[in-house]
């Protein structure tokens, strides 16, 4: 998302509404009407998986990829690492970085699609992406740049909610046919690639907040060895 504040700059907890955005003014839209509707969408504490996975790692640069209202950001700065954050929603990032302030924590915001962001490439050493909703395109756009971000020695951890690429389109316009899955990441996987973790699992869900009700997660970590 563009950057309100640059991928190359340093870190800033400060968003600014004004700021540019870069991607489909549609999506935006509808990002923000999503987080208009209420005053919390998500719960506000780092998602299970993360958690889980970010454990053994040494903290570096992260790329937060659909950071929503911020708390799996906030959660990395806390642990050290240095974040860049990227959402299409500007009132999702303003209540991050609102979050972030009150934390005491650096974050850089990034108002772009994953697709149209100027990031500088190969150059995270973690590209996390929590339930992205990632329009899914004949060039595979979406899934390119999450390899493309991630440097050398680092890790993709991508994660998704279980058996949704399976549904129906729903009467609400949600068709999983639209969206990106893990199933199609991994299948752009090549040698350079080490797969380190490619399974369902129960969910370690935090409590309240839109999709609690999933229970089990599809989870893809996988190394960058060149």
């Amino acid at each position: 998302m563009t950057d309100n504040i640059t991928a190359g700059s340093p870190a800033s907890d400060t968003f600014l509404p004004g700021d540019g955005y870069v991607g489909d003014p549609a999506v935006r839209a509808e990002w923000d009407n999503r987080y208009a509707d209420r005053q919390q969408l998500w719960s506000g504490r780092p998602n299970g998986a993360l958690v889980a996975e970010v454990a053994g790692l040494t903290p570096g640069r992260v790329l937060d990829v659909g950071c929503g209202e911020g708390a799996d950001a906030v959660w990395l700065a806390r642990g050290g690492w240095d974040v860049t954050a990227l959402e299409v929603s500007g009132v999702a990032l303003e209540r991050a970085a609102g979050h972030a302030r009150d934390a005491g924590v650096a974050v850089r915001w990034v108002h772009a699609e994953l697709t149209e962001a100027a990031l500088p490439p190969a150059s995270f050493d973690l590209v996390s992406a929590q339930y992205p909703a990632l329009l899914r395109t004949p060039d595979a756009a979406a899934e390119r740049a999450l390899l493309a971000a991630v440097a050398p020695g680092g890790v993709l951890l991508l994660v998704h909610h279980a058996g949704m690429d399976a549904q129906q389109a729903h009467d609400s316009g949600f068709d999983p046919a639209d969206y990106v899955w893990p199933s199609m990441v991994a299948a752009l996987l090549t040698d350079d690639w080490k797969v380190e973790v490619n399974e369902q699992r129960p969910r370690v869900a935090p409590e309240g907040g839109a999709g609690a009700h999933h229970t089990d997660d599809l989870v893809l970590r996988a190394r960058r060895l060149r």
